[in-house]
């Protein structure tokens, strides 16, 4: 069981940054690959960055590419998003999510993969 809790969200202006943290509980974190989702109103929810277990591999969406990082770090038991050069369309509720244990270089952007997720946190992006 992995529960999973998101903070630093807020409104920014377009152009600014932000960083998403993600604190998550239970013994079995460091081995399961890590994701960032986000939903827009009205809009289906979508993949945004994920990180393998180990943290050698990660990937994300072709929308935030360059300008969002994500990173972990197992002995906290946490995983990051850093987001810059933010624009309006990247308003949107942010969710993090544990897939189910895979290989140590394992990352999916498949939302069927996750089984874990937190309660999600607002990024508002003024123009």
């Amino acid at each position: 069981q992995v529960q999973l809790v998101e903070s630093g969200g807020g409104l920014v202006q377009a152009g600014g940054s932000l960083r998403l943290s993600c604190a998550a509980s239970g013994r079995t974190f460091s081995s399961r690959t890590m994701g960032w989702f986000r939903q827009a109103p009205g809009k289906e929810r979508e993949f945004v960055a994920a990180i393998s277990w180990s943290g050698r591999v990660t990937d994300s969406a072709d929308s935030v590419k360059g300008r969002f990082t994500i990173s972990r770090d197992n002995a906290k038991n946490a995983v990051y998003l850093q987001m810059s050069s933010l624009n309006p369309e990247d308003t949107a509720v942010y969710y993090c999510a544990a897939a189910n244990s895979g290989g140590s270089n394992y990352v999916s952007r498949d939302i069927k993969q996750y089984n874990y997720w937190g309660q999600g946190t607002q990024v508002t992006v003024s123009s």
